[in-house]
């Protein structure tokens, strides 16, 4: 079995370049097709989340539609219906109510 391997042709350092090159692209592509726009949305959310303000509408992340009666550190108060006031984490809001879902991916 080892003079199997002995008897190979020993190969290029072209062949070496060619293989690191390869992987380089693969990591590359991996890197500013997967990584980089999920860090962006990230970041994009939790500047959404740090600037809230009573009296925005928003919609959680479970799809409870209300306006924003008061914010504090970790938590929002909403009013989803008159007299009706529901505490949400900061980081179940989803997005603001007043943009529509198909005019937010256009920015």
């Amino acid at each position: 079995m080892y003079l199997i391997l002995l008897q190979a042709p020993t190969g290029s350092n072209m062949s070496m370049i060619y293989n690191v090159l390869l992987w380089v692209g693969i990591i590359g592509i991996f890197y500013f097709f997967m990584i980089r726009p999920q860090q962006k949305k990230q970041k994009d959310q939790k500047n959404f989340v740090d600037s809230l303000k009573k009296g925005d509408s928003v919609v959680t992340v479970g799809g409870m539609h209300g306006r924003i009666a008061s914010v504090d550190a970790a938590t929002v108060i909403l009013e989803v219906d008159r007299g009706v006031k529901m505490t949400f984490e900061k980081t179940s809001i989803s997005r603001e109510a007043t943009i529509k879902p198909a005019e937010e991916e256009k920015k």
